[in-house]
């Protein structure tokens, strides 16, 4: 019965990592925060396993498929490793109600990015360009410091707060260069597993992780996304975009009552 609570959360957490691609593993931890009153500390590792061995699975396929600029992704994700110990580290420094509230206001913030239904800015001229004989990025300067930096912040919030950093990630493939949106989630997709991955080991090797919650909290999660994917092809974009803005609406101000309630 102590398993129920932990697979019903992951199974939301899988079907709104399924819907959206990227973006929901930013409410895993919030979730375990709030229904099973676990501090920050804890509920990251859980959240980076979900995130790490879904975003694996969607990896896999769009390789398969031809869509992930792999070059790429090994940048982003080799400069987010270099950040998530730093993430870590902070995570475990600084007390735990700051944190949540900081996470509290990252969600209230993607709430109104997803809800505001719009076309995402792009570059006049992408910063990355593609070479429209091989189909493969034309690297400069300018397109690799971009990719780095989206690595940089993807890895760190990763290490702080057990978030995948896919809504940092996709609207910055989408903006800066050409990639369709399947072929940026796809790159997202494994730049996160690569980062979680790492991320995880890193907890693992300090302190641990409650396997108690976190083996059907996947479990969930894997079965989350598998539904997801049946269903999301009967769901409108505009649709998908506001239910995940109303869950993370609902997120942000559940911590926040948490983490001011405990305080």
């Amino acid at each position: 019965m102590e398993a129920i609570l932990p697979a019903c959360l992951g199974l939301v957490t899988g079907v709104l990592l399924g819907l959206t691609g990227a973006g929901g593993g930013i409410l895993a931890a919030p979730m375990l925060i709030v229904f099973l009153q676990l501090p920050l500390a804890k509920a990251a590792p859980i959240s980076l396993i979900a995130v790490a061995l879904s975003a694996g699975i969607g990896a896999a396929i769009g390789l398969r498929q031809g869509a992930v600029r792999y070059r790429a992704a090994l940048l982003m994700a080799g400069v987010g490793l270099l950040a998530a110990p730093v993430g870590i580290h902070l995570s475990k420094m600084l007390p735990n109600t700051p944190l949540v509230l900081a996470f509290s206001a990252l969600l209230a913030f993607q709430a109104w990015n997803y809800w505001r239904v719009r076309h995402s800015a792009k570059d006049e001229n992408f910063t990355c360009r593609i070479n429209g004989t091989t189909g493969q990025f034309l690297w400069n300067r300018q397109c690799a410091l971009m990719m780095a930096r989206s690595g940089l912040a993807a890895g760190f919030l990763s290490g702080l707060l057990g978030v995948g950093g896919g809504f940092i990630l996709v609207p910055a493939l989408r903006k800066h260069t050409p990639l369709s949106m399947h072929s940026a989630t796809s790159t997202s997709l494994m730049v996160l597993a690569v980062v979680s991955t790492g991320g995880l080991l890193q907890w693992l090797a300090s302190t641990g992780v409650d396997w108690d919650i976190g083996w059907p909290f996947v479990v969930g999660a894997v079965a989350g996304m598998a539904i997801a994917r049946a269903i999301s092809s009967t769901i409108s974009d505009t649709h998908v975009r506001r239910i995940f803005a109303a869950f993370c609406l609902l997120g942000s101000l559940m911590l926040a009552f948490n983490a001011i309630q405990g305080s």
